[in-house]
């Protein structure tokens, strides 16, 4: 399977069997753990800009370090780190473009922004790529997901609640923006 936004190689698409999130959170608990242990090693700095205590649980947990946000409508210091999480819209006035220049240059170099969108959406997914590739961020992963696991040989219909765009900021210059 393939990316919604044409990758250079494709993006690869994978499916998390996971909770959904309660009402106005951004993400389950599992989710949380996920992200934490799958994109960070004990001594990174975790930014969560994210709704509900998920994430500050998964960080606690997983002993790392964390600048948690507790009044993103004030705004948010900016400080180096290597994942910053988010849902989606966000709460920052800004153009998404400028909250994606934002995030770059907080971002070590092989850091990554997870942003968490409900599924259903065809086109927001895209609005967000696209924003985030402006601002020098490559597209690196699509996350789906899911109430429950996918079983071989059975040709059920996923029950996805919540789409994933994983972005980095490369190591190169252009940070997969191609001009």
């Amino acid at each position: 399977m393939g990316d919604t936004v044409s990758g250079d190689p494709p993006v690869p698409i994978t499916v998390w069997p996971v909770p959904a999130p309660a009402a106005g959170e951004t993400m389950s608990n599992a989710m949380g753990v996920r992200l934490v242990h799958n994109l960070t090693h004990p001594s990174d700095l975790i930014t969560d800009l994210t709704a509900g205590p998920q994430l500050a649980r998964a960080i606690i947990a997983a002993r790392r370090r964390s600048h948690l946000q507790y009044t993103r409508r004030l705004g948010w210091e900016w400080h180096t780190a290597t994942l910053v999480v988010t849902g989606w819209p966000i709460d920052d006035p800004a153009e998404p473009g400028d909250f994606f220049d934002r995030c770059r240059t907080s971002l070590v170099p092989g850091g990554c922004v997870a942003v968490l969108l409900p599924h259903g959406d065809v086109v927001l997914p895209v609005d967000v790529i696209t924003a985030a590739k402006k601002a020098g961020l490559a597209y690196l992963q699509h996350i789906v997901a899911a109430d429950r696991q996918p079983r071989r040989g059975q040709h059920t219909q996923l029950d996805i609640h919540t789409d994933v765009l994983i972005m980095t900021r490369s190591a190169t210059e252009n940070g997969g923006n191609d001009g």
